[in-house]
C-alpha cells in the first residue's frame, strides 16, 4: 500500500516509515497539512494531531476515500472526536506498538475491500432480480418458510428481498453439501438462512432438517412440490412465461425445467425426442435431478 505519514517529529515518522517498509508498503513524510494535501493518491494516510497551529480539517476532507489513522498524544474532542466525526477512520494512541498500527491498517483495508465487494454484489443482484415481480410483502410472512418453485431465480429473489427489507444478514447454505446439517444449528438468532435444494434430502433427513430449523429465521427452497412439513409453504408460480422475460436459460436448467413441467403430458419416447437425449439419457437426467416421475 502507498501510505503517507503526517508528523512533525521527523525521527518518529522516519522509524514508522521504516517499519511499515520493511513490510512491503511504500511510505512517504510530510511536515504540515499544507504540504499533504497536495496529493490525494494514498491508500493510508497516519495523521499527527499534535502539529501545533494547524487546521486537520482539509487534510480528511482530501483523503475522504483512503483510511486516515489519527495519531495522537491524548484524546479530546479536537484530537479524536471532531476528526472522526468528519471522516477519519480511527486513531492509536502515542506511544504505541507499530504491530497495533498494523493491526489497525490491515482491519480498515479488509473492511474497505468487503463494503467495496458488497456493494458490487447488491448491484448485481438488483441487476439479475429486475425481471422477477415480487408479489409477497416481508412483514406478512412468518419463518420458517418453505418456498417451492420450478425457476431457481425466483426463490432466490425472494428470500434476498426478503433479507433486505428486514435489514438482515443472508446466509446461504445448499442441502447438497453434507456439512449443511452440522452448520444450521450453529448459525446466530439474528440472520436470515437461506437454504436451498430441499428436494435432495431423503424423508428420513426431511424429519430431521425440520425440527434443525425450529426457532430459526429460516427460508428453504425445492424446485419440487414440497408435503409434509409442519411450517408455513406456499409455491411461486413462473410458468412457461419465463421464457418471456429475456431469459436465457444454462442447458441443464432448460433440460430439467422441460422435464419437470412436461413430464406428465408426453410419454418418455416423445419428451426425449423433443429434447434431442435418447430415453435412457431422459432417465439418467431424472436420477441425477432427483426428480420422481408421476404415474
Amino acid at each position: 500500500m502507498k501510505i503517507l505519514i503526517i508528523e512533525n517529529e521527523i525521527y518518529l515518522a522516519q522509524s514508522i516509515a521504516t517499519k511499515l517498509g520493511e513490510l512491503g508498503h511504500v511510505c512517504e513524510m510530510c511536515t504540515s497539512t499544507k504540504d499533504a494535501i497536495k496529493s490525494n493518491s494514498y491508500d493510508v494516510v497516519l495523521l499527527s494531531t499534535n502539529i501545533n497551529g494547524q487546521d486537520f480539517n482539509p487534510v480528511i476532507e482530501t483523503f475522504k476515500k483512503s483510511i486516515v489513522i489519527l495519531m495522537v498524544s491524548y484524546i479530546s474532542n479536537d484530537t479524536v472526536s471532531k476528526p472522526l466525526s468528519l471522516g477519519a477512520k480511527d486513531y492509536i494512541l502515542k506511544p504505541f506498538m507499530i504491530e497495533e498500527l498494523i493491526r489497525k491498517i490491515n482491519h480498515y483495508q479488509d473492511y474497505e475491500k468487503l463494503k467495496s465487494r458488497n456493494k458490487a454484489y447488491e448491484k448485481y443482484l438488483t441487476h439479475s432480480f429486475s425481471s422477477v415481480v415480487q408479489k409477497h410483502k416481508p412483514e406478512q410472512i412468518e419463518l420458517p418458510l418453505f418456498v417451492s418453485s420450478s425457476f431457481q431465480k425466483y426463490s432466490d429473489a425472494f428470500a434476498f428481498e426478503y433479507a433486505k427489507n428486514k435489514n438482515l444478514p443472508i446466509h446461504f447454505l445448499t442441502l447438497n453439501d453434507p456439512k449443511t446439517m452440522v452448520e444450521i444449528a450453529s448459525l446466530p438468532q439474528n440472520c436470515i438462512i437461506y437454504i436451498i435444494d430441499y428436494q435432495v434430502l431423503k424423508k428420513s433427513d426431511k424429519k430431521i432438517f425440520c425440527s434443525l430449523i425450529k426457532g430459526k429465521q429460516a427460508i428453504i427452497t425445492s424446485n419440487e412440490k414440497i408435503e409434509e412439513v409442519e411450517y408455513p409453504v406456499f409455491e411461486i408460480k413462473s410458468g412457461n412465461n419465463i421464457f418471456d422475460k429475456g431469459e436465457i436459460l444454462p442447458i441443464e436448467d432448460y433440460v430439467k425445467f422441460i422435464i419437470l413441467n412436461y413430464q406428465s403430458k408426453y410419454p418418455d419416447t416423445e419428451l426425449s425426442k423433443k429434447l434431442g437425449i435418447s430415453r435412457k439419457s431422459l432417465w439418467e437426467k431424472r436420477k441425477k435431478y432427483d426428480i420422481i416421475k408421476k404415474k
